[in-house]
């Protein structure tokens, strides 16, 4: 947890402090001073008798008692420092900017940890090693530049990558974007960014704090950490978009050889971000696009009228908003004409609204009067006006400028023209006003956003479910994959409606039990892991002389121990699954099952538990959607027992966390029905 001898310290030390600006030891002493810290500095180099100006200790024994220590020195040096630190000179903070720990091997690693420990034994704060510092309004604790000014209603950014974090702030200087407070933690062997979000939200003051958090992780070493802080944040108010990177196998290994970083999948990270309600980003662009998105006013509705004097921009624009959801409505009628008349002919108000090359900051002025007054289906504007070189647009964008303030759509500015109109821009940026230079990134941030759900009720009512009998069956159950009747059983238990089967290894008993059944049949080998991948699955099987031809057949497949029979059922196939990463609740998949799932990945997660409105959400963003709903004369399927079972399964992970791996594929669904065919489970046992 920060500390206030880490957040405001009355004084400060830099152990490897230097004249030389291009070590970190020097540029981190030359921010301090010109930072203006009010506090008292030192300096800790025994080559040196002064250091900038500041009396320069030959040794940590030698110096007073300190808040801060900012380290600069080789890792092996680092133990010993901290320790007379921490036991001799009251020093409750520590930034270590040095690398050489777990990023590096395991000597790094177990060095890493004893500072750590040692830290934790006199109950201080270790940012850190790995890392460029920290920045806020009372110091500048970084070797990095640039510095930007601290502004109370900028940006908060915690990053696991120093980099990362000066590329953030240099391309977000160059847009207007503000920053706050700035941590970078490194390997964050101690203090990770959970624990900045944390101190954030229990020390959350609205009227003196950011609203705004963008977060760079390489790992969530506490899921649980992240979602309740983050939840609580933006439940007071603020606005958080992050990236998670190191979602890939190779990105892992990146993540690793960078911090010491263990990945999580994407799906999963997704789904906690989801639930959390934090802006989901893929790179510094988009995360400095959605921070300036937060920083206009709210986007309310996803109706976009888009204005522009550049068809071609205006074009891939509304490609981007149409992909994402949003919307580009049609302008016609009565108003639309009159606003016609305001502009040069040739121009065109139908959305977007082409006002040509030629067009003037009063026509720009009249068509956001009319977007924010006439147009009731408008719900924000875009506005992309750039340079042809011909004139200065200073008039346009004072315009601009001044429509931001006072309409209450929300409008985002989009000067793409960083060259012919960099005065102008730059007068615009001096007005506190934020650029969107790219159309297509701005709309693709804009559409993830605007989907991204509000916080959701901490309480979620589960259905019912036998838990007494679902606790019997997974105690009584080795870990691996549990055996089909036990499965179908777990379904039983979680009231979740399942098909009539009948598994065996006699023949003769299975053909007298098939007997009694209503043809057409499936037959499916039980045993093998994959049973498609096996071709042990047998359709539209229609006499007890096919199923016991088939019969011979499934169980001279390698791996088979019985035969499992089952009506063949009909209408849309659906799938729910379950997936569990460690430290992360369940994540629960759900989507159209068969085809779609293997080959068109149509499939949207959720982490357990999920309440009904997240469901219905999830439900909703399939791109088969229109199959659920009903299409082309074909009836849809009743999405509240979709709905009901999700929650079912749900309520079965909450009660049984030892699933770790869970498919029902396929679900039959027909009207208000929905029938399991099929299920696999697997549990682990600690």
């Amino acid at each position: 947890m920060l500390n206030k001898q880490l957040i405001n310290p009355n004084s400060i030390v830099i152990i490897g402090g230097s004249n030389d600006y291009k070590k970190p030891g020097g540029k981190i002493v030359k921010n301090i001073l010109e930072g203006n810290f009010k506090g008292s500095l030192s300096v800790v180099n025994p080559k040196e008798d002064k250091v900038q100006g500041l009396k320069s200790y030959a040794s940590v024994n030698d110096i007073p008692n300190t808040d801060l220590a900012i380290l600069a020195i080789p890792s092996k040096y680092c133990l010993e420092a901290v320790n007379v630190l921490a036991h001799q000179k009251n020093t409750k903070a520590f930034i270590i900017i040095s690398a050489g720990f777990s990023e590096s091997n395991n000597k790094g690693q177990q060095l890493e940890k004893e500072i750590a420990d040692l830290v934790d034994s006199v109950n201080g704060c270790l940012i850190g090693p790995n890392c460029i510092g920290v920045l806020n309004k009372n110091y500048k604790g970084v070797f990095t530049t640039p510095i930007p000014k601290y502004n109370k209603g900028g940006c908060d950014l915690i990053s696991s990558s120093g980099a990362t974090a000066v590329f953030i702030m240099e391309a977000g200087m160059t847009l207007g974007v503000k920053f706050a407070n700035v941590y970078s933690v490194g390997n964050g062997m101690q203090t990770s960014p959970e624990d900045i979000l944390e101190y954030m939200d229990l020390n959350y003051n609205p009227e003196e704090d950011s609203q705004i958090k963008l977060l760079y992780l390489e790992a969530i070493n506490n899921p649980q950490k992240l979602l309740k802080h983050a939840t609580s944040l933006i439940k007071k108010g603020a606005k958080i978009a992050a990236i998670k990177a190191g979602s890939t196998a190779e990105g892992s290994r990146a993540a690793s050889s960078h911090t010491g970083a263990i990945a999580s999948s994407d799906m999963t990270v997704r789904a906690l971000f989801k639930k959390a309600g934090i802006v989901y980003c893929s790179s510094r662009e988009e995360l400095l696009s959605v921070a300036s998105i937060f920083n206009y006013k709210a986007l309310k509705g996803k109706r976009i009228a888009i204005i522009t004097h550049a068809g071609g921009s205006a074009v891939m624009l509304s490609d981007e908003l149409s992909k994402g959801g949003l919307e580009i409505p049609i302008i016609e009628g009565e108003d639309a004409k009159s606003l016609e008349s305001f502009l040069f002919p040739g121009s065109s108000v139908s959305n977007p609204i082409d006002f040509l090359a030629t067009g003037t900051a009063e026509q720009l002025s009249i068509i956001i009067d009319y977007c924010e007054h006439k147009f009731d289906h408008i719900d924000a504007m875009i506005v992309v006006f750039g340079s042809p070189g011909l004139f200065d647009v200073e008039n346009v964008y004072n315009v601009l400028s001044v429509k931001l303030d006072i309409c209450k759509k929300p409008i985002f500015p989009v000067l793409p023209s960083v060259i012919n109109a960099r005065k102008e821009i730059n007068t615009f940026l001096e007005k506190g006003n934020i650029n969107f230079p790219d159309e297509v990134v701005l709309g693709k941030a804009l559409a993830q956003v605007y989907k991204t759900q509000v916080s959701i009720p901490e309480n979620i009512h589960l259905p019912e479910i036998n838990t007494n009998e679902v606790r019997e069956l997974i105690e009584s159950s080795p870990s691996g994959y549990l055996s089909p009747t036990k499965a179908s059983h777990l379904l039983d238990a979680a009231g979740i409606s399942r098909a009539e089967e009948v598994i065996e290894s006699n023949k003769d008993i299975l053909l007298s039990k098939a007997a009694k059944m209503n043809f057409p049949l499936v037959m499916k080998v039980v045993g093998p892991l994959h049973k498609s991948d096996a071709q042990g699955v047998i359709l539209n099987v229609s006499s007890l002389e096919e199923v016991s031809k088939h019969f011979d057949t499934l169980m001279s497949i390698n791996d088979a121990s019985a035969v499992l029979i089952q009506p063949m059922l009909s209408g849309l196939e659906l799938f729910v699954g379950i997936k569990k990463e460690p430290g992360f609740n369940h994540t629960i998949l759900c989507g159209l099952g068969g085809i779609y799932i293997e080959v068109m990945k149509d499939v949207v997660a959720g982490l357990s538990p999920l309440s009904k409105p997240e469901i219905q959400k999830m439900i909703k963003s399939l791109k088969g959607y229109k199959l659920i709903k009903g299409t082309r004369g074909k009836k849809g399927i009743d999405e509240n027992v979709f709905i009901d079972v999700i929650q079912r399964v749900s309520a079965l992970v909450e009660t049984a966390p030892e699933i770790t791996e869970m498919d029902i594929n396929p679900l039959i669904a027909k009207g208000n029905c929905i029938t399991a065919v099929d299920v696999r489970i697997k549990i682990e046992k600690i």
